[in-house]
């Protein structure tokens, strides 16, 4: 069981499990750049996270809900959380809110379980603060503006678990880990400061950084 100090960003699992070193650099670092595509995601949460209720029917909605778990050590806010109706009418007795998370994401489904751990933690977060079990989620992605459903099954609950173990080890060894090259590097807006090509190669960072200096061709990649 974790205390309130000990707490971590929920997003910080989809950084972990995108790559290790982005996560040190972001959450260790305190290091942040901005590219298109995460400005796109930043515009299209502030959009979503207004904090307002509604409801529908059968469905009351609530957007930016703060969620927290001490088990997990984790806090944060869910997009959108569905809370559907079970059994009679809203004055009946015995009627239960059901709630069923969102969470928006720019572009379309990835190959990866970043997004779907992320929604998993917010289920897990809300189970923990309400006292119910949460089986079914979403995640709703920009391109195809449709929703993907998610079941929170076992496998998918204990990766979310091991992750958030993963993740408060990372931030607590203090140590960015070296960076790994491979496709996704070009579209993380940390490349720049990042440099994973150049690290790959094995060259030495200060001499990299002298020979850019002084203009010498050590700077320029063969």
């Amino acid at each position: 069981m974790y205390t309130e100090d000990d707490l971590l960003p929920l997003s910080a699992l989809s950084h972990l499990l995108y790559c290790e070193r982005r996560c040190a650099l972001i959450h260790i670092e305190q290091v942040w750049d901005e590219n298109l595509f995460t400005a796109e995601g930043r515009i299209l949460h502030e959009h979503v996270d207004s904090g307002k209720s509604e409801s529908r029917g059968d469905v009351k909605i609530s957007t930016g809900v703060a969620l927290r778990s001490l088990t997990l050590g984790l806090s944060g806010k869910a997009d959108v959380v569905e809370f559907h109706r079970i059994g009679g009418s809203s004055a009946a007795k015995g009627v239960r809110w059901q709630p069923f998370p969102v969470e928006y994401k720019r572009g379309a489904p990835k190959k990866g379980n970043y997004d779907i751990v992320q929604l998993c933690a917010q289920a897990l977060c809300l189970e923990e603060m309400l006292g119910v079990t949460i089986e079914h989620g979403a995640m709703f992605y920009g391109k195809p503006r449709r929703r993907l459903n998610v079941t929170f099954d076992d496998s998918l609950r204990d990766l979310t678990i091991e992750t958030s173990l993963r993740l408060h080890r990372l931030i607590g060894s203090g140590t960015t880990p070296p960076p790994e090259f491979g496709p996704k590097c070009k579209n993380c807006s940390l490349i720049e400061i990042c440099m994973p090509e150049m690290m790959r190669k094995g060259r030495s960072v200060a001499r990299y950084m002298e020979a850019a200096i002084v203009g010498t061709d050590e700077a320029v990649e063969p």
